[in-house]
This record gives C-alpha cells, sequence and structure tokens, in this order.
C-alpha cells in the first residue's frame, strides 16, 4: 500500500470522488475517506462533552426520537473513525461516492434528529450502516447485510434492525440528487482548501500493512471471524 504524504488538495479530491474506482488486490484508500475522518472526528471532540463517557449514559438521550438510541454503544470501539472507514473499504472495495452519500445520510439524520449528536459511542455504528445503505443507493453490486455486519463487528440482526432504524429516523429519505452530492463535495473541497491543503499522515497499521494476495485473503477471513460483537 502506498504511504505517500502529498497534500489532499481540492483538485485532488474532486479527481479521486469523480474517478472511475479500482478493484484492484490492494488499492489504496479514497482520498475522502481521509478528509471525511477528520470532519467526524472533530464533531466527536466537540460533542465529547455531550456523550460524554459515563458508563450507562446514552450518546443520544436527546435525541427526539428513541430509535437514535439504538446507535450508542456502552462499550466505546477503540480504532479511530480513519481507521474504520478504512477497513470498510478494504473489504467492501466502496467506491468514493459511498463515502461522500454516507455523509449526506448522517448529515440529514442530525439535521431530522437536532438532539442527535456523533460521538465516540455511536460513530461506528453510524458509519457502517450508513455507508451500508449508501452501497446499495449508489453502487450495481453489493454485499449482503451479513458481510457488512461482521466488517462492521456486529450480529446481522442487529445490522438489519439498525439499517431499519435508519430508513425510519431518515424518513425513507435516501435520494441524493446530483445536486446535493455536488455541495457536499464542494464542502469537501472547501474542508481541504484550508489552510493550503490537507495533510495525508496515513500511519502504517497492523490492518493495512502488505501483504501476499493468499495470505492477506486468510487473514481477512480470520480477522472478520474474531471481530464479531465488538460495537
Amino acid at each position: 500500500m502506498s504511504t505517500s504524504r502529498a497534500p489532499i488538495t481540492p483538485s485532488r479530491l474532486r479527481s479521486d470522488i469523480y474517478g472511475l474506482s479500482t478493484q484492484d488486490d490492494d488499492p489504496s484508500p479514497p482520498l475522502v475517506i481521509s478528509v471525511l475522518a477528520s470532519l467526524l472526528e472533530r464533531a466527536i471532540a466537540r460533542n465529547y462533552p455531550r456523550g460524554g463517557l459515563r458508563e450507562g449514559a446514552p450518546a443520544a438521550a436527546a435525541a427526539e426520537d428513541p430509535r437514535a438510541l439504538a446507535f450508542d454503544s456502552y462499550r466505546v470501539l477503540d480504532m479511530s473513525v480513519q481507521t474504520f472507514l478504512e477497513r470498510i473499504f478494504r473489504y467492501t472495495g466502496a467506491g468514493p461516492a459511498v463515502f461522500v452519500v454516507a455523509y449526506v445520510y448522517i448529515d440529514r439524520l442530525c439535521r431530522v434528529n437536532p438532539g442527535l449528536r456523533v460521538t465516540q459511542r455511536n460513530a461506528h455504528r453510524l458509519l457502517v450502516t450508513t455507508v451500508m445503505v449508501a452501497s446499495k443507493f449508489v453502487e450495481d453490486r453489493n454485499y449482503r447485510n451479513s458481510f457488512f455486519a461482521k466488517v462492521g463487528g456486529l450480529p446481522t440482526a442487529e445490522l438489519n434492525r439498525l439499517e431499519v432504524d435508519l430508513l425510519f429516523l431518515m424518513g425513507f429519505k435516501l435520494h441524493v440528487s446530483v445536486s446535493v452530492f455536488e455541495s457536499y463535495c464542494r464542502h469537501l473541497e472547501r474542508e481541504v482548501g484550508v489552510g493550503g491543503g490537507y495533510q495525508i499522515e496515513r500511519a502504517l497499521r497492523f490492518m493495512c500493512s502488505g501483504e501476499t494476495s493468499t495470505s492477506k485473503k486468510e487473514g481477512q477471513r480470520t480477522e472478520l471471524n474474531q471481530l464479531a460483537r465488538v460495537l
């Protein structure tokens, strides 16, 4: 995997989002993952006092719809947002547009439910659910819910329930028009344009280390089976 530290510029990000997605044996994660992770990590930091880390304190306690509580976890996953998004990409090969649409869904969800805040307790469940639904909206071919559940470390039945909760919380408004998609892309471009560009700092992690094709596939199967019920 490439470990380039070249700055992410608005033009590079736009080319990455609108370019054809690759399906190589070991493709690099889309640039949008780093930008989206940065936005979400900052949102989590802002909402930390609201979500808190008290045992049994739900992050979405102020949400108007009790379905939002379904995304709260009583155990915080020891995995950064960027690592989690890269994991989803690594196993599903979701294209950059899927992550942009997932971003639209999260923002739309928070707008419809003003009390809902993205926190350490709900971020990972929100991400795996919105990416899965966005993949169904954007991609022609998709993995089953059971596969996304393994990638996200959830039982299939639980992810199925989270999908239904997401649909009701959003009022089944999943359509993302071209103009809306463009507006969110511009927002991401402005994000990387601040300060002259967003610097990639992609540290080598065990999950993303280079492996041979055969050993990598075997390792992926083992890792998926070991990650159940971590969220």
